[in-house]
């Protein structure tokens, strides 16, 4: 995790490079504004299981120290992994050490931290080379990624942290299509590590497609070694998921199982092929 990032692989296969460096000030203004809304009884509302509101705006700033140090200040201090101990239990145990250490920090005095970190990490991005390495990311198979999956992997954490503490306290998700469009299309560059183990003839095509403004369409080619999100061949795709875009952002961070997807979704041609998209995970799960 804090090692030194390696040359970034050819990665044609996730399609073209997005640019999320725009979007991160006005998210990071909207996640201060939410908190800064809640009442006190908000901030012990289950956001995710096992965490309350308040635990969750502490993973978010641990986050954005973290961060910092990486990347604006060339820190490689912190935990690591044990021996044994896979990517994602570290991950998750880490989460949670730092969680529990700020323990006792009042919302307030969270809220603030927040406000001034997150604020730097904007400005931070605002800056970055989207062609430079990064952090990998693991749900698409990357490692390390460029810059572009990596902030715009940060952009949909952050934003979906925030329909979290959202939906915790009774709003629904904030309907802004183009700022969402962005989060889909980041989630969906997961297909081809998605469909990795899942043997096509070469040239077969899934299509996935999300409804309404925020949504868009993107098809999978199997090829001779993997599956590509690269401009597909012409030809009729041998599976088709429609999806609204609620459905599509839970499915892809797990808010919802993969079989509740695909009872919402439309479905035409390979069925098999369709479930196995559908076990898409956009987050370390």
């Amino acid at each position: 995790m804090m090692s030194r990032p390696r040359p970034v692989p050819e990665i044609s296969r996730l399609g073209a490079p997005i640019d999320a460096r725009p979007l991160f000030a006005a998210e990071h203004a909207a996640l201060i504004a939410t908190l800064r809304a809640l009442r006190p009884d908000d901030w012990r509302a289950e956001a995710v299981p096992g965490w309350s509101v308040r635990d969750l705006a502490a993973h978010l700033l641990g986050d954005c120290y973290g961060r910092l140090a990486r990347d604006r200040d060339g820190h490689r201090g912190g935990p690591a992994p044990a021996p044994g101990e896979t990517l994602e239990a570290f991950i998750h145990r880490a989460n949670q050490e730092w969680v529990d250490a700020c323990a006792r920090l009042s919302p307030a005095a969270l809220t603030d931290t927040l406000d001034l970190i997150g604020g730097q990490v904007a400005g931070l991005f605002r800056t970055a080379d989207l062609a430079a390495p990064a952090l990998g990311v693991s749900w698409a198979g990357v490692d390390p990624a460029p810059m572009w999956l990596d902030s715009a992997r940060e952009f949909t954490e952050l934003w979906t942290h925030r329909q979290q503490i959202r939906h915790a306290v009774g709003q629904e998700t904030d309907p802004d299509p183009h700022v969402l469009a962005v989060v889909l299309d980041t989630f969906l560059r997961a297909l081809p590590h998605t469909l990795r183990h899942t043997r096509a003839p070469e040239g077969t095509q899934l299509r996935m497609s999300v409804d309404g403004p925020a949504g868009g369409a993107w098809t999978a080619t199997a090829l001779a070694d993997g599956w590509t999100l690269a401009e597909p061949a012409a030809g009729a795709p041998a599976t088709r998921i429609a999806l609204d875009a609620d459905t599509a952002w839970r499915l892809c961070t797990r808010g919802i199982t993969p079989a509740t997807a695909l009872a919402r979704a439309r479905v035409e041609g390979d069925r098999n092929l369709a479930e196995a998209a559908c076990r898409i995970v956009s987050i370390i799960h």
